[in-house]
Parts: C-alpha cells; sequence; structure tokens
C-alpha cells in the first residue's frame, strides 16, 4: 500500500476518535446544564412555599387579635336566674298570706303585714321585670327586694321566738332567710343576665 494512502487513512481515524471523544464532553455538559437549572428552580420553589418568620407572625397576631376581642366582649358575669323570677312569686305568697291570715285570725296587724311587704315586693319584682326587658340594669330594685326580706325576716323570727309557732312565723322566717340568700347572689354574681334580644345583637356586632 502507498505510504500515501496509509496517511490519509491515519488522519481520517484520529478525527473520527477526535469527534467521538468531544461527543460525551458536550452531552455531560448539556446534563449538568439541565441539572444545575432543575435544582435552581427547585430551591425557588420550595422558598417560596415556606412563608417567611414575618408572615407567620403577621398572619398569627392578625387572627388572634378579633378572636381576643371577641371572648372579651362576650365574657360579662350575671346570675344563672333573674331576680323576680322567684320575687314575684315570692311577693304574691307574702300578700295572699296576710290576706288568708287576717281572715282566720282577724289580726289587722297581719293583713297590713301582708299587704304592706307582700304589695313592695310585688311592685319591685315587675318594676324590676319591665327595666330589665329594655336592657338597662334593675339592682336598684334587687336591693330593694333584699331590704324588705331582711325587714321580714327580723319581724317572724321575733314572732317565732314568742309564740315558737312553726306556721305561719317559723315558715315565712325562713322563706325570707332563703330569699335573701337568693337576692344576695344575683348581686354577687352581677345581676340579671341580659336579655336574648340583647345578648345576640352584641355577639353579631362582635
Amino acid at each position: 500500500m502507498p505510504k500515501g494512502l496509509l496517511f490519509i487513512q491515519f488522519s481520517i481515524s484520529m478525527r473520527l476518535e477526535g469527534s467521538g471523544t468531544e461527543t460525551p464532553s458536550s452531552d455531560t455538559k448539556t446534563a449538568l446544564r439541565y441539572t444545575a437549572d432543575a435544582s435552581n428552580s427547585h430551591l425557588e420553589g420550595t422558598s417560596k412555599s415556606y412563608p417567611t418568620t414575618e408572615e407567620q407572625v403577621g398572619g398569627k397576631i392578625g387572627m388572634d387579635e378579633p378572636i381576643h376581642e371577641q371572648g372579651v366582649s362576650q365574657h360579662k358575669k350575671a346570675a344563672k336566674i333573674h331576680d323576680f323570677c322567684l320575687g314575684i312569686p315570692f311577693g304574691g305568697l307574702v300578700l295572699s298570706g296576710g290576706i288568708v291570715g287576717f281572715l282566720f285570725s282577724r289580726n289587722p296587724t297581719t293583713l297590713s303585714t301582708g299587704i304592706l311587704f307582700g304589695g313592695a315586693l310585688l311592685a319591685l319584682s315587675t318594676f324590676s321585670l319591665k327595666i330589665w326587658r329594655q336592657g338597662k340594669s334593675s339592682l336598684p330594685f334587687i336591693l330593694g327586694q333584699a331590704a324588705l326580706s331582711v325587714a321580714l325576716l327580723g319581724k317572724h323570727f321575733r314572732s317565732y321566738s314568742m309564740t315558737k309557732k312553726l306556721f305561719p312565723t317559723g315558715f315565712y322566717a325562713v322563706i325570707s332567710a332563703a330569699m335573701l340568700c337568693f337576692y344576695s347572689y344575683v348581686v354577687i354574681a352581677g345581676g340579671n343576665p341580659p336579655p336574648k334580644k340583647l345578648k345576640s345583637a352584641t355577639s353579631a356586632s362582635s
């Protein structure tokens, strides 16, 4: 074989080997670039998906403030039962007891006591009911009923100490003491609970 043909064949084979070696390197560079771009996009998506500390704190404060304000607005002390729920029956009992006692004993003192204390208790309880429906405080009427209960307790206790009769003096003394405890509870608890209409309106506005 001539030397010229050998030289041409050798140069062609070297070029083919060189092009074969360069192709993987270009593929490797392309693969590395793609991997780097994918990792950068993944890192950017991860950083965007997690909020910063300021956003977490701001969102948490923004959510907690209305809840705290609503809890404060709804939190108000009040008794579980209204004063007039027991005050009206108590006044009616005292009034009817005075009338019935007068019919049996013909004692004007019994009649006057029943009408005076029973009528006053009924009046105060009724006014307390009307004021409560208007959404106002009925504390003065509760205190008035408590004062009448104290007066009735002292009167009937003195009568029971002298006569030792369980009925009617002992009975009225026990009832008066129980009502005095009830009025004291209503005052200490914070007064009557608000009407349902006002309570629902307050909760809706808050």
